[in-house]
């Protein structure tokens, strides 16, 4: 792994442009959990990621699904639920809740309890479902660490992005996680499941920065800035740990440890492995329908399909079974 890197300096710049220097101050917290949660302070809504994208979250859905238009909630109510009814579900990392909020509509959700270590994130998601209506869902304002999963609890245990935050992966979903599914019950990620710290190898940088040079410049001005990205040096470990200590701490893990303790039932990788990092900071030249930039964003993500051809996936929604 590597201690500093130029996008370290790079980086500093354009979130202290982006997020404000009191957002930067907030990384010098000794308290590491302090840092966590100041990841995802509102000003994070302003950031540019590859997420914000129309298109590549339809292109998400179409790999998942197999249809634009059907994301992975939608197909887990269409496809896996049937006519189940009165299920329990345990969001961890639950944020805002859309997710869950999406789920809980379903009739066929009992309960679900969603937790998360943001205040913030909760309220936000307390007055949503207020607002919605919605009486099936609950949200808790804990450290997962002092949460006590109550034995054989839910049907179902869902990890939206928020998987990859944890750490000693492995020991979670063989003991904590079986231990509070029922009998059969399933476990539900959609996730980072790439290099750990995001350490990437270098034949992976080398591919996005040939990705890059697809790109014209006036397309890749980041976010707030004036400045052109030319090139991906990924980031250092020691920014990383400084400005969120939980970020893919344990990423590389997810997989191997689902597949030892859990059956597969559906898994459906969908990249991420080029397009997160070349459209990174400029992904706000994507967010509206225009003839030009949409061929370059095509472009992208037909050079990302052909990586895919060999290379495993950074991302994967899957669903698995205790067992």
């Amino acid at each position: 792994m590597r201690l500093f890197t130029v996008d370290d300096i790079i980086e500093t710049f354009t979130k202290a442009k982006q997020r404000s220097f009191g957002f930067l101050l907030s990384k010098l917290n000794m308290d590491s959990l302090a840092r966590t949660k100041s990841a995802f302070d509102p000003s994070a809504n302003q950031h540019s990621n590859w997420w914000l994208i129309p298109v590549i979250r339809e292109r998400w859905n179409y790999l998942i699904s197999g249809d634009p238009q059907i994301n992975y909630k939608q197909y887990l109510i269409n496809n896996l639920l049937g006519e189940a009814d009165q299920l329990r579900l345990l969001s961890l990392g639950s944020g805002s809740g859309g997710h869950e909020m999406e789920l809980a509509a379903h009739p066929g959700f009992h309960d679900i309890t969603c937790i998360d270590i943001a205040q913030n994130r909760v309220d936000e998601a307390q007055q949503e479902a207020a607002k919605r209506g919605l009486k099936n869902i609950r949200f808790i304002c804990i450290d997962f660490n002092t949460y006590e999963f109550p034995a054989e609890s839910f049907d179902l245990v869902l990890f939206n992005s928020s998987l990859h935050h944890f750490n000693h992966v492995e020991s979670l979903l063989k003991e904590r996680i079986k231990r509070t599914l029922k009998p059969g019950g399933k476990l539900i990620i959609n996730e980072y499941v790439g290099p750990t710290r995001l350490q990437f190898p270098r034949q992976q940088r080398k591919a996005i920065n040939q990705a890059l040079k697809l790109v014209p410049d006036k397309y890749k001005i980041r976010f707030q800035t004036n400045l052109v990205k030319r090139r991906f040096y990924g980031p250092g470990l020691i920014r990383m740990i400084l400005a969120d200590p939980s970020e893919c701490i344990d990423s590389s893990s997810i997989l191997p440890a689902v597949h030892t303790h859990y059956r597969t039932i559906i898994e459906r990788p969908y990249g991420g492995n080029i397009l997160m990092n070349v459209l990174k900071d400029i992904s706000h030249h994507y967010t509206t329908p225009d003839p030009a930039s949409d061929a370059v964003l095509n472009s992208l993500i037909q050079f990302e399909d052909t990586y895919l051809e060999t290379h495993s996936s950074d991302f994967v929604f899957g669903v698995y079974e205790k067992v």
